[in-house]
């Protein structure tokens, strides 16, 4: 169960991030570096669990390869279509349609903001518990750069709707600069220390031997 908790957490991040980037308005030429940059880091993530195959193709290579049993394909592949489908719902509740093309972005309410500070609060804590307290990953050397672009990827993605904070003393700071209203703070603050406290939760049971 844990390696196709993994693939869905995986598919999910993949598939969110590119609705959320080339939906316009879109991240431009920088899509494809967030795109490329929230793939690595959910491999880094899981890849000590599942592999990290975050793609029915690629788990038909690694079976035909020999390297997991044919058993557990089914399950991947439902894993990871339902995590791209949850992916392009999130999207889809951020940005919409496909707009047409110079269309003014959208106005976004606070639902929207607290959903996607949300969303990339547990990817980054996600990322934090898997490459920086994993046992499986002790002593790795890349723990800070999929930390540091687990950030990148939120910034690109969700950064031009909520301001890309995924973090209580950020968002404290942004509050304190005049750069949010109190109602936004609050509910930021609330939303990332649940998005944190979930993380921790899916690590534990990911991780049922890493005490």
């Amino acid at each position: 169960m844990n390696k196709f908790i993994v693939e869905f957490i995986g598919t999910f991040f993949l598939v969110f991030t590119v609705g959320v980037t080339v939906v316009n308005p879109d991240a431009g030429v920088i899509a494809p570096l967030a795109i490329g940059c929230v793939l690595m880091v959910m491999i880094y993530a899981g890849g000590h669990i599942s592999g990290g195959h975050y793609n029915p193709a690629v788990t038909v290579a690694v079976a035909v390869r020999g390297r997991m049993p044919a058993s557990e394909v089914p399950s991947y592949f439902l894993a990871q279509l339902a995590g791209a489908v949850m992916g392009a719902g999130g999207s889809y509740y951020l940005k919409g349609d496909n707009a047409t093309a110079g269309a003014p972005p959208p106005a976004y309410v606070l639902g929207q903001l607290v959903f996607a500070e949300f969303l990339f609060t547990f990817a980054l804590a996600y990322v934090v518990l898997n490459v920086a307290t994993a046992k499986a990953n002790a002593g790795n050397s890349f723990y800070g750069l999929a930390i540091g672009f687990t950030v990148v990827v939120g910034a690109f993605a969700v950064g031009p709707i909520s301001g890309g904070a995924f973090n209580p003393a950020v968002a404290t700071g942004c509050f304190y600069l005049g750069l949010m209203p109190m109602g936004q703070w609050l509910a930021y603050i609330a939303a990332e220390v649940c998005a944190g406290a979930l993380a921790a939760f899916v690590f534990n049971v990911l991780n049922p031997d890493d005490k």
